[in-house]
């Protein structure tokens, strides 16, 4: 039920337009529903932070759809798959290490994206190290925003989880 919760309150920050930009627990809501969230239900969040993507863009920011959309969903896919990878041992280094590595992954992959398909870069190394360079502001957001909401969401899910122990142990006593 948690993992399902941190999706609709990423897609609820993300589609409140004073929101920081970047700011979002995206990747850790995906983190999350990875590690603790049942299996079986994993299109659910990759739909519908698709879904979000194409409302935001065609609605909100009054973009067209372009290619590196594609590019966002492998991506939230790839960290829903790095969260099951946590299902056994979801330490805080470990989730650190994932929120890292979402963060990090994001910023390399969709600056990459945005090089490549639209035009406001130059189609040479030195037009993608601008690109990277112009990301460098929104990964500073988003790398704090993993960071935190990964540590807030699995600490929200450990507490619960020893709540319901302990309320089966006293009622099995």
């Amino acid at each position: 039920m948690l993992a399902f919760i941190f999706v609709l309150l990423a897609i609820a920050i993300r589609l409140d337009p004073n929101h920081i930009m970047a700011f979002t627990p995206v990747g850790a809501a995906l983190l999350f529903f990875g590690a603790r969230g049942p299996k079986k239900l994993a299109f659910i969040p990759l739909t519908l932070f698709a879904a979000t993507d194409i409302y935001l863009s065609l609605f909100q920011y009054h973009y067209s759809f372009t290619a590196d959309q594609y590019v966002s969903w492998v991506w939230y896919a790839g960290i829903l798959l790095l969260g099951m990878l946590l299902r056994r041992n979801a330490g805080a280094l470990q989730v650190l290490g994932a929120s890292l590595a979402a963060a990090i992954s994001f910023f390399v992959v969709s600056n990459f994206a945005v090089w490549a398909v639209y035009p406001m870069y130059p189609k040479t190394v030195s037009g993608l190290i601008e690109c990277y360079m112009a990301g460098v502001p929104f990964f500073r957001h988003d790398l704090i925003g993993d960071v935190i909401f990964s540590a807030a969401f699995f600490g929200i899910g450990a507490l619960a989880g020893a709540v319901s122990a302990r309320r089966a142990a006293s009622a099995a006593a």
